[in-house]
């Protein structure tokens, strides 16, 4: 490379502001045109691996390229090379179309960059972030003077309360990790709860053994009595149960747990107990479905991702808890490089993560705009239609194989149909919808979440078209 085509290339991470405008008023015109012709789009993407290497062999970053001609490029290998999951008839799993607030929060956080590991240096970020945790922990029922952070997702939020009902079992165990535990911990979680709980076992350096699966009711809930037998199994051969996860909103069929009588076993062990309502909890925006979260005020923690029902953009979890004070315990550090150490302020001393994006500001800004009484409705129109379809497909001779108040279906086909791995297998070919096969209660059984707020009752009514035509041979 030449040293003009140096320059030239270093010109362009940072154009001048009429370069600059110019491109950012293409991008914003282009991406307006994408969202309104995305309908009309196959939902499944039409590449194969061999492809997309082909697409990306000609990039070999010798030499630089026009902006326009890359972003020009790159629209149009995701417009036809992913799952469009901002396409109304994608009914798959918890990522919806995002809303407009959120992504305008994206290019607000991009262009300030600003670092929320310390109030000192992003003291309005780190403010608006608390206030929205502050203001969802109350419409959640926990006290004032509960707290919280901002994660990158469920599965960080999730990580964060199995160290916080460590730290609180065992104060020796932020110094000596699982050394200082008087026996192996356990903690115990449904059959159906989100296998991520595996992984977090792991990473917090207790072991994938100490995972209790619970027996589930025959409806994908979790069976209190077997819960309450575990424990005290756990107990007489002298393990140490630390934590109860009641799920709420299950990822393959959309189950509540039976939250309250969860949380009286856990207080009755002595127990953290901790609610993953990483997709359900925005069930407390609506005062006409709240209610079936009953218990959840009674959580030493929560998992809500506002990137699932409540639209943000990806990448936007939210750990809340009503005792705060265990955070400061189980992340504490002191260095002299950072500008301040205030337990109280700081996140980066509060929560795993050290240097932080300004996730906050998309729900700040959606809820700003919507309100409750707005993120209600989105809310309710997802359980409305889901109901549409339920009725629909029972109609017509289909199997209702769950019983979830919330916004997913799990079904099975008529006798005489092929199997539902087949009929999936058929819709997605078809690129009518986006589905999925999940086990429910150990048979297989086809899923469909509402995700989209723009979803029509069309929509719905077409993907019951496309899951009749795919049933038979």
């Amino acid at each position: 490379m030449s040293d003009k085509q140096a320059l030239a290339g270093h010109a362009a991470l940072f154009p001048r502001e009429g370069e600059r405008l110019r491109t950012e008023d293409w991008l914003t015109r282009a991406l307006a045109d994408l969202e309104g012709r995305i309908a009309d789009h196959p939902v499944t993407p039409g590449v194969d691996r061999a492809t997309l290497g082909q697409a990306l062999a000609g990039f070999d970053f010798a030499e630089p390229r026009p902006l326009g001609d890359v972003l020009s490029w790159t629209i149009a290998q995701l417009e036809r090379g992913l799952v469009q999951i901002t396409h109304p008839r994608y009914f798959g799993l918890f990522n919806p179309a995002p809303t407009f607030p959120a992504q305008c929060a994206d290019r607000i956080a991009a262009a300030f960059n600003p670092q929320l590991a310390t109030w000192t240096t992003s003291p309005m970020a780190v403010e608006i972030e608390g206030h929205v945790i502050r203001a969802v922990a109350r419409r959640a029922g926990l006290p004032p003077d509960a707290g919280g952070h901002f994660t990158t997702g469920g599965a960080e939020a999730n990580f964060t309360a199995l160290i916080c009902a460590l730290t609180a079992a065992c104060p020796d165990f932020a110094e000596h990790g699982a050394r200082g535990l008087p026996g192996q911990p356990v903690f115990y979680i449904s059959n159906e709860a989100h296998h991520a709980w595996i992984k977090i076992a792991h990473q917090t350096g207790i072991g994938r053994a100490a995972v209790r699966l619970v027996p589930t009711d025959g409806q994908g809930r979790m069976d209190v009595s077997a819960l309450e037998a575990a424990i005290a199994t756990d107990r007489a051969e002298g393990h140490l149960p630390v934590m109860v996860v009641a799920t709420a909103g299950t990822t393959g069929a959309g189950m509540i747990d039976p939250v309250g009588e969860a949380a009286a076993v856990a207080r009755r062990f002595g127990m953290w107990f901790h609610v993953d309502a990483a997709w359900g909890g925005a069930v407390i925006v609506s005062d006409r479905h709240r209610a079936l979260l009953a218990g959840i005020e009674h959580a030493d923690s929560l998992t809500i991702d506002a990137h699932k029902w409540l639209a943000t953009t990806m990448g936007c979890g939210m750990f809340l808890t009503r005792r705060p004070a265990v955070l400061s315990d189980a992340f504490r550090v002191t260095t002299g490089y950072m500008p301040s150490n205030v337990a109280a302020l700081d996140p980066y001393v509060t929560t795993v993560q050290w240097s932080r994006r300004f996730l906050g500001l998309r729900l700040f800004l959606s809820l700003a705009a919507a309100g409750w009484d707005g993120y209600a409705v989105h809310v309710e129109h997802a359980i409305g239609l889901t109901a549409l379809l339920r009725d629909g497909l029972h109609e017509r001779g289909w199997h209702i194989a769950n019983r979830s108040p919330l916004a997913v279906l799990c079904v099975e086909p008529p006798a005489g149909s092929v199997d539902p791995a087949t009929i999936v297998r058929r819709v997605l070919a078809s690129g009518a919808a986006w589905i999925s096969v999940t086990l429910f209660e150990g048979r297989p059984t086809i899923r469909a979440c509402v995700t989209h707020g723009r979803t029509t009752p069309e929509d719905v009514a077409r993907l019951i078209a496309a899951l009749e035509a795919a049933r038979t041979d």
